[in-house]
């Protein structure tokens, strides 16, 4: 996937706005993993409806909180906003995982042609070798959240038995800061009922 953007620069989404520019970084960022390309501007109303959804589709397959493992996954975000500003203030509120393109880069207009994006919203799913698997996801990714990825997975080839869930898709909506100490309390409790049966046994034993 990297020979998708050879020879042209990406920014990592960090404070820095860091470049990914040699192969070896493009290789390491895109490579064996299902890329997505966002199309999208912050001044539209479809799109500031639609980030928020995406945002959460991202982080929810490769934020440690939810996942065990991060899954093959990459974001590059091809902006059509009206300023460099308006880019920069967009990316702020997005994960820093995602890429992007530099704003006003003329590779912005030949990856519209190329996949025939006219409209914003738009993601084009693609695959390690940049086949396409889906020309447009934004209605498939509003609908199934991240169980789309598992399709996609398995279009692209991707064998990752490292990639688990950390449960299942509908119990991550009820998942809350908390459950971490709920789930240490219910540790505690056990072994805590579990000394407390030892103790019954001794105490039988004795008598």
């Amino acid at each position: 996937m990297a020979s998708l953007f050879a020879g042209k620069v990406l920014v990592v989404n960090n404070g820095d706005r860091d470049e990914v520019e040699t192969e070896r970084e493009l290789g390491q960022a895109l490579e064996n993993k299902v890329l997505l390309l966002y199309f999208g501007a912050a001044g539209c109303p479809r799109c500031r409806r639609f980030a928020p959804v995406l945002r959460d589709f991202f982080v929810r397959l490769t934020d440690e909180f939810y996942v065990e493992r991060a899954s093959q996954l990459g974001l590059v975000y091809v902006s059509r906003d009206a300023t460099a500003q308006q880019q920069d203030a967009f990316l702020r509120t997005m994960p820093k995982r995602w890429l992007a393109l530099p704003f006003g880069d003329r590779f912005k207009r030949e990856l519209e042609q190329r996949f025939a994006v006219s409209d914003v919203p738009r993601v084009v799913v693609l695959k390690p070798n940049g086949e396409v698997i889906a020309g447009d996801a934004v209605e498939e990714i509003s609908r199934l959240g991240p169980a789309c990825f598992r399709n996609w997975q398995e279009a692209a080839d991707l064998v990752d038995r490292n990639f688990l869930l950390a449960e299942d898709f509908d119990d991550w909506a009820r998942r809350s800061i908390t459950d971490p100490l709920r789930r240490l309390k219910y540790k505690v409790d056990k072994r805590t009922e579990a000394k407390d049966e030892e103790g019954k046994g001794e105490a039988e034993e004795s008598s």
